[in-house]
């Protein structure tokens, strides 16, 4: 299995925008073969000093991937190129992560 958190900065302000061409997005993203679990996160509001808060222009991705090349083939999805460019003037910056069990 594949794990990754990809952590997505909206340009200020922006973030409910992406939120939401992120969330038009899923079902097509939660069909593709392989797809384990694909979902958009943010801070939990006033949890305390232990939680290093992401932002209030950041989100970030939790998926689960069956295989790597499961997870190749979502980055060349169609609709995931139809995503990006979609998305490319509301997004500040990404970084993707991705993982394996230790």
């Amino acid at each position: 299995m594949v794990h990754v958190v990809a952590i997505i900065t909206a340009r200020p302000g922006q973030r409910e925008a992406l939120l939401a061409l992120f969330r038009a997005n899923m079902p097509a993203v939660l069909a593709e073969e392989g797809c384990i679990e694909y979902a958009p996160v943010v801070d939990l509001p006033d949890f305390g000093p232990v939680q290093a808060p992401i932002g209030p222009d950041s989100f970030m991705v939790i998926e689960k991937w069956a295989t790597p090349e499961a997870l190749r083939a979502h980055g060349a999805a169609p609709h995931m190129v139809a995503y990006g460019r979609a998305s490319r003037e509301l997004v500040a910056g990404r970084a993707v992560h991705v993982l394996t069990a230790a």
